[in-house]
């Protein structure tokens, strides 16, 4: 016969396994969302890109530094592009998001492209594009050329 106090302690269990469980959820689906409002970002990027004269040569172009969101030219230039998009006003401006890691991760990622891609080095710029979801179907973009480089 199962006492109370065991009892208590199995409600009690099963109700941290559920909240674990829910803790999972809801962080698989707050993933799954920011996953979904970066490609929405990047695709608006390319749009936008396109529209300004610019060709895009890769999308998500992956190495062991990471990930380049956009590789394009303008030109001559090589341009490297980061896309930082955010849907709440309260994570403020998404260029903020650009840290120097990012920078620095950003750097190396365009020296393997180079070497992979046997391009020479030539004229490389590096750009970000921030764009602020302001409602359903409306965003502000902002393109920042040149927003940052080893000099």
């Amino acid at each position: 016969m199962e006492t109370a106090l065991a009892t208590k302690q199995k409600k009690t269990s099963n109700d941290k396994t559920r909240a674990k469980s829910s803790s999972q959820e809801k962080t698989q689906k707050a993933a799954g969302k920011n996953q979904t409002l970066g490609k929405l970002g990047e695709d608006l990027a390319c749009i936008y890109l396109l529209d300004n004269g610019f060709e895009i040569l890769e999308r998500n172009w992956k190495c062991d530094s990471g990930e380049a969101d956009i590789v394009a030219t303008e030109g001559e230039a090589l341009v490297f592009i980061e896309v930082k998009t955010r849907s709440k006003r309260y994570q403020g401006l998404p260029e903020y998001a650009v840290t120097a890691e990012r920078i620095d991760r950003y750097e190396r990622i365009a020296l393997s492209y180079l070497r992979e891609k046997k391009r020479p080095s030539g004229q490389v710029r590096f750009d970000v594009i921030a764009i602020s979801m302001t409602g359903r179907q409306q965003c502000l973009l902002r393109h920042h050329r040149d927003a940052f480089g080893s000099g």
